[in-house]
């Protein structure tokens, strides 16, 4: 079982980890970002995928924590979270955007993967963010402490502002939504609360 991962105990609820996650940098096989917005999700609350209990789909968000749970939204867009809590639990860490590195080689690949040059909206999003990075159903259930994924610390003091989370219609007051105070590489502005 992982601990203390960049800095951060991910055997914690989920609500506790996912602002410790902003501002720290993520590589998936050498290209990532600053994890700049997250949303947290747990088995106790009608939002997350595991409160209806374990399905072969959501599988490994049960655990064990800091490993990853990739899953499809609409059919569509791949969305990456992060394992949190004891094994059995149910809980996660959904990213929902990165502020890419300012590294020539992984911007051209993130930039030929989306199919668009705007730094700004390669990662802006879940979906956006597993396809600028090349995350799909096949990195389901992987270890974050191993390749393809590498999480480094907080290189600098960072202010995470919390909200509600978007995009969901059942436990929307829960501010479970963080994000990078001032940052122009979020999924969409925050509501506060």
């Amino acid at each position: 079982m992982i601990s203390n991962l960049a800095g951060i105990d991910f055997d914690a609820p989920s609500h506790v980890v996912a602002p410790q996650l902003i501002g720290v940098t993520l590589l998936f096989n050498g290209v990532g970002g600053r994890i700049v917005e997250t949303e947290a999700y747990d088995r106790e609350e009608p939002a997350s995928h595991c409160y209806g209990g374990e399905t072969p789909r959501n599988f490994a968000m049960f655990g064990p924590a800091g490993r990853s749970y990739v899953y499809q939204s609409h059919g569509i867009h791949w969305c990456l979270n992060f394992v949190c809590r004891e094994p059995g639990h149910g809980a996660g860490v959904l990213l929902r955007a990165l502020e890419p590195l300012d590294d020539e080689e992984g911007l051209a690949l993130m930039r030929a993967r989306r199919k668009l040059d705007e730094v700004r909206l390669l990662c802006s999003g879940p979906g956006r963010l597993c396809q600028a990075l090349g995350v799909s159903r096949a990195h389901n259930n992987l270890p974050l402490d191993a390749p393809p994924f590498l999480l480094l610390p907080r290189d600098r003091e960072v202010e995470v502002l919390a909200g509600p989370r978007i995009g969901i219609s059942k436990a929307v007051d829960l501010p479970w939504r963080f994000v990078e105070a001032d940052s122009r590489f979020l999924s969409k502005p925050l509501r506060r609360v």
